[in-house]
């Protein structure tokens, strides 16, 4: 299945924000060798993401499109991570400044709220405005944590951080402590989160993968909870990369059928598309603009582009 670079750059300087043009500039010249053998200049992607930057170190402002406010919030780390992680082997202060953050705004039991108060609610999905602040959500934490084990691969500075070694810890028995089938989005990022542990706890990861087992679809496939009527997770929400152990909770089947979806989703304009609710009219683009880049690095590291 053909993939059209030529269309999705035409979408991404149509339609999408600074910081995903710089993304996706950063992946096509690592996918046409243009820095001709040395490592492409990741800075002017650190700048981008600069934009969404408070002096507290954390991130707001839209970065997570559906959270409009412009305050630091928990549910914006992975995307600043996300970046770092694209960034790499270049490492930037700006990371551990982030596991600063968070390790400020964690609850005492090593956890991330969902979100903190917003200042601004005009715009923001009615999930991220209702949180309970005073309250540990294994999802948000497990996905932050996630990409930070994948930056701390490059980064000793967060490797290192004690945010990082708690969070961890939160993570781990959160998931040991599941009883029931939880949220679609909870159960799909504490499995993301095992795969991006393994490395640093290989065997604690391989049991909590088994204790998770019973409540994944071998199919991959689960509905969300609260979302639209028709939203579905896919194999590929839960087990993005391969080498990983979440390879083992779902059928080689289903996910080589998802990446032919996956691949087969570009639309006429170029771009890729989400099947979100969306809370204002630049979040449906935005969030393009985030898929396509996304979508072609999946491909990427699923050797389909």
């Amino acid at each position: 299945m053909s993939i059209d670079l030529s269309a999705a750059a035409a979408f991404m300087a149509t339609h999408a924000r600074v910081l995903d043009r710089r993304r996706f500039h950063l992946l096509t010249e690592l996918l046409s060798g243009a820095s001709g053998g040395s490592a492409p200049d990741t800075t002017p992607v650190l700048s981008a993401l600069d934009g969404y930057r408070n002096a507290d170190g954390g991130y707001g402002w839209g970065l997570e499109p559906d959270l409009r406010s412009p305050e630091s919030q928990p549910g914006t780390a992975l995307h600043a991570f996300t970046v770092f992680e694209e960034a790499g082997p270049l490492t930037s202060p700006r990371a551990a400044e982030l596991c600063d953050w968070l390790q400020a705004v964690s609850l005492p039991d090593g956890g991330l709220p969902f979100a903190l108060p917003a200042t601004l609610a005009a715009g923001t999905a009615p999930w991220w405005a209702g949180a309970d602040p005073a309250t540990s959500s294994l999802q948000i934490t497990a996905i932050s944590t996630a990409v930070a084990h994948r930056v701390a691969a490059h980064d000793p500075a967060v490797a290192a951080h004690p945010w990082l070694k708690r969070s961890t810890a939160y993570c781990l028995a959160a998931i040991e402590a599941i009883d029931r089938t939880p949220h679609a989005y909870e159960l799909a990022f504490a499995v993301r989160f095992l795969d991006a542990a393994h490395a640093a706890h290989p065997r604690r990861v391989e049991e909590l993968v088994e204790h998770l087992r019973p409540h994944v679809p071998p199919d991959g496939t689960m509905p969300v909870e609260g979302g639209k009527e028709d939203e579905r997770l896919s194999p590929l929400d839960f087990s993005p990369l391969p080498g990983g152990p979440s390879r083992t909770l779902l059928a080689k089947e289903a996910i080589d059928a998802d990446l032919d979806r996956l691949a087969g989703g570009q639309k006429e304009d170029g771009g890729w598309t989400v099947d979100y609710a969306h809370f204002s009219a630049a979040s449906p683009l935005e969030w393009r603009g985030h898929a396509t880049v996304d979508a072609l690095r999946l491909l990427h590291h699923n050797t389909r582009l």
